[in-house]
């Protein structure tokens, strides 16, 4: 089955472009070219990838990408015409995948989004459970038969990083699924928790280091 892929981008000419690449590719491109379209599309066709352009007449990217972060996990890739606005876009931990910059290749843009969904599959739910299980009514970790007990707040962190093996977190998103109540935390609580529950997962699984940092973006779970 093929993948299908939505390429959110203004300039027509050049989503067309990338859209003719795709279908080479036996990707099922589909074309935005405004901001306002594109949380309603998402929401009842579930694409397989989004190409996110940033500057966009309506909702920018940057507001998408929060605002599809809300209730979906599919990947994002991030395209703007400025090489120094990637590092800002890392400092704002908008949980996006990649991010990719004007002037490019087709090639290059179907290279990168090709590399994504790789990834993506090579951290499958099924692959994690085979090694890694969380056990929610003893608050129990098991990797490759050995277990571990967590604090509540230390399950309720390791399980989104689970679910979504190889997925990179922010710690805003971390912090929703560790709280229910809406409190204040800062990043420093968020990384005091990872350091502890690392210290954790290495005890049961000969040091290897199963949550990874991602400079400037957050968290994401590797089971080797």
């Amino acid at each position: 089955m093929s993948s299908s892929i939505l390429i959110v981008e203004d300039e027509v000419k050049l989503a067309n472009l990338l859209a003719d690449y795709f279908k080479l590719t036996e990707y099922q491109p589909h074309q935005i070219h405004h901001g306002d379209e594109v949380l309603s599309w998402v929401k009842a066709h579930q694409p397989t990838v989004i190409l996110l352009d940033i500057m966009l007449p309506g909702k920018d990217g940057i507001t998408l990408c929060r605002e599809i972060r809300q209730f979906s996990n599919v990947p994002i890739l991030m395209v703007t015409a400025k090489v120094d606005e990637i590092d800002r876009l890392l400092g704002l931990e908008l949980g996006a995948d990649d991010y990719i910059c004007k002037p490019f290749s087709p090639k290059e843009v179907v290279a990168r989004v090709k590399a994504v969904l790789r990834r993506g599959q090579q951290f499958t739910l099924d692959n994690v459970e085979a090694s890694l299980k969380l056990d929610p009514q003893r608050l129990i970790v098991s990797f490759n038969a050995s277990d571990i007990a967590l604090t509540s707040v230390e399950f309720e962190l390791l399980r989104p990083l689970v679910k979504q093996p190889g997925r990179i977190f922010t710690r805003q998103q971390l912090m929703q699924n560790m709280y229910s109540d809406e409190r204040i935390v800062n990043n420093r609580t968020i990384d005091s928790h990872i350091k502890k529950l690392r210290k954790k997962l290495a005890d049961i699984s000969q040091g290897q280091d199963i949550i990874q940092s991602v400079y400037g973006a957050g968290y994401r779970l590797v089971v080797p």
